[in-house]
């Protein structure tokens, strides 16, 4: 169950042309229909898991409307049912929506009135199978960036599964916040260097001069105030990782020093006499395409040709977007945990945030968001939509039914059309009523 929203209606009517006319209607609204006879069959079709909502006629042979709500209603209170009367089964409804009925309908009723009444239900049914999610996910091992479902996901892992115990240097190049050192991390560990240090370098906070100490240490007597021997971070690598973070942003001189570790696998702190042999692998990891800083005469060549043996592309939130409530569900466990506090409840605000935003920030973006959504700072602007006409809140939910499968399938035509059940005019009449463009949503573009 994803956070994408929910379609589904299970229709209960035992008047076949009247279930079968309603089932089209909803059906041109874009909704995925389940049409069953009766109660009976409705009940077989319905678990705590149902990613839907339940219509049902109140007067049917066998197990009746009533007692197919309170079926559900024992299964699962949080599942909405609607119910349809006639004019002398009102005072019957009003009683089962006291008993959990989510709402009820008089016959004969305009479509559009259920079609609201669903929108709603659906929304309400979502947030609790996302609340639901949120609350598992939390409770369950959660690690990793490199967390996810997606295809960019999965050949990444694949690629380190790969590469893991491969005796070569690994560039790992990806946009701010994509989770590179989390990458360099997953590679350090599936491999034969596990047990070993993975020692990170930020090299863009390495002043130009005075920088050897830090990465090659020294010998006891080297300069006024060395007492004792220091083993700088290179030499505190060996066995394992050396991961040079931003090594684009690397000042020349460091550039310089480091190309000896990476050519002759040795060090020489200051004060030693002999270099010391080293048994370390090296990852590093660029926001920018190496050969552009190259080009750019911030690093130099012969370092980016010894870097450049294999890359790692960490791919962004953008092309990984099926990732994104999974993630964020770790993110909010684990700030819930550090600001000791309740992890919030899903609202809609916050879910179309997190389908609709770019996050240009990427994970790190992320995870200041669920910062914020624990101290309460965001997810407030659900209150003024209680206020809109009903025809905005239609239209919204339809943009939003809209959107969420053109993100499910990329942009895809074809299979957008097939998801929501509309012919191809029809989609793009709407797709240009409510402002959105396929392209936005294919896998590799920019999405604004």
């Amino acid at each position: 169950m994803s956070f994408a929203a929910l379609r589904t209606v299970l229709l209960a009517e035992d008047d076949e042309a009247f279930r079968q006319a309603l089932a089209e209607r909803l059906r041109l609204a874009g909704l995925h229909v389940v049409e069953v006879a009766g109660g009976e069959a409705a009940l077989r079709q319905v678990d705590a898991s149902f990613a839907g909502v339940v219509v049902t006629d109140l007067r049917m042979p066998g197990m009746d409307g009533r007692q197919l709500t309170e079926r559900i209603a024992a299964l699962d209170p949080d599942l909405p049912v609607v119910v349809m009367t006639g004019h002398g089964d009102v005072a019957e409804a009003v009683s089962l929506m006291k008993g959990g009925a989510y709402d009820f309908l008089t016959k004969p009723f305009a479509p559009e009135r259920l079609l609201e009444t669903l929108g709603r239900a659906l929304e309400k049914r979502a947030l609790v199978l996302d609340n639901r999610r949120l609350a598992v996910l939390a409770e369950t091992s959660w690690d990793t960036p490199l967390t996810g479902d997606s295809e960019a996901v999965r050949a990444l892992r694949a690629a380190i599964a790969q590469l893991s115990d491969a005796p070569i240097d690994v560039l790992v190049e990806g946009e701010t916040g994509s989770g590179k050192e989390a990458a360099a991390r997953a590679l350090h560990a599936a491999g034969r260097r596990r047990g070993r240090g993975f020692v990170p370098v930020a090299c863009g906070a390495l002043p130009a001069h005075g920088f050897e100490t830090q990465l090659f240490g020294h010998e006891a007597g080297a300069f006024t105030g060395a007492m004792r021997r220091h083993a700088g971070q290179v030499e505190q690598s060996d066995g394992g990782t050396l991961f040079l973070d931003e090594v684009d942003q690397t000042p020349l001189p460091v550039q310089l020093a480091l190309l000896r570790v990476l050519e002759e696998r040795e060090v020489l702190p200051l004060g030693a006499r002999e270099p010391r042999g080293l048994d370390l692998r090296i990852v590093a990891a660029s926001k920018e395409p190496l050969d552009q800083a190259v080009a750019a005469g911030r690093v130099r060549e012969d370092l980016y040709y010894r870097l450049n043996v294999v890359r790692l592309r960490v791919p962004p939130l953008r092309e990984r977007r099926e990732d994104v409530p999974l993630l964020f569900a770790g993110f909010l466990s684990r700030a819930a945990a550090r600001l000791n506090r309740p992890p919030p409840a899903m609202t809609p605000a916050v879910r179309r945030r997190l389908l609709e935003h770019d996050w240009p920030g990427n994970l790190r973006e992320l995870s200041n968001f669920a910062q914020q959504l624990v101290l309460g700072l965001e997810g407030r602007d659900d209150a003024p939509e209680a206020g809109q006409s009903l025809a905005h809140r239609v239209a919204r939910y339809e943009a939003e039914l809209i959107r969420e499968a053109l993100v499910q399938h990329r942009g895809d035509i074809p299979r957008v059309m097939a998801a929501l059940g509309l012919p191809r005019k029809t989609l793009y009449d709407k797709l240009t009523r409510h402002g959105l463009e396929p392209q936005r949503f294919r896998q590799g573009r920019r999405h604004r």
